[in-house]
């Protein structure tokens, strides 16, 4: 939801800094390797209850996300690139409530939930594209230069960021806001169902 409104602040710095990445033989698959790496850190630190120290693992993966994007912009872009950044995302996104779950064992229900919720915008997203593709659907482009289709939603990359700010800073509010943020998860992959499926039956008239 909030992508597009901040792409405008955060593309332009982004770009800069991938043409100064790809001019000194940066590669954008090893910033997309190396921020999942980061990112992983992020468990044991939850674990042994460094919060902030993970919240900035955090996101420095964050950041190495986007850079990754800025840089294969700027060299070439490749299919495996756009294949190897999704999954290094959901495999982070992924691992931040299990750092959670083994925090706390008051925080393993909510964390399994949370997970649950992100099983689901995950399919929707990516079962979203599918159809996209096969269809012939353009991608408006309102979330920047994109390898393939990617679905708007309530729940997005800000929003998911946002949410897991507030669990570091928050860490002893993390059942309810877990809880919160895997019920608009839900909600944002039954909305991308319900969007998909009257879109095909509007394209029968």
């Amino acid at each position: 939801m909030l992508d597009p409104l901040l792409r405008p602040w955060i593309d332009p710095p982004l770009d800069r800094a991938g043409a100064w990445l790809a001019a000194r033989g940066v590669s954008a698959n090893g910033l997309t390797l190396g921020g999942l790496a980061v990112g992983l850190t992020s468990v044991p630190l939850l674990t042994g209850g460094h919060y902030m120290a993970a919240l900035a693992a955090i996101l420095l993966n964050r950041l190495l996300d986007g850079l990754d994007g800025a840089v294969a912009r700027r060299s070439r872009p490749t299919a495996l690139g756009g294949y190897l950044d999704i999954v290094c995302d959901m495999v982070f996104y992924a691992a931040v409530p299990v750092g959670f779950a083994l925090a706390q064992p008051g925080n393993a229900v909510w964390a399994a939930v949370l997970l649950a919720s992100f099983v689901c915008t995950c399919a929707s997203f990516l079962g979203r594209a599918v159809v996209a593709a096969q269809r012939g659907e353009p991608d408006e482009g309102a979330r920047g230069a994109k390898s393939f289709f990617h679905a708007a939603g309530l729940m997005e990359g800000a929003e998911t960021i946002l949410a897991f700010t507030l669990f570091c800073l928050l860490p002893g509010l993390f059942p309810w806001l877990a809880g919160i943020f895997a019920f608009l998860c839900f909600w944002t992959a039954g909305a991308r169902v319900a969007q998909t499926w009257f879109s095909e039956s509007d394209s029968r008239f």
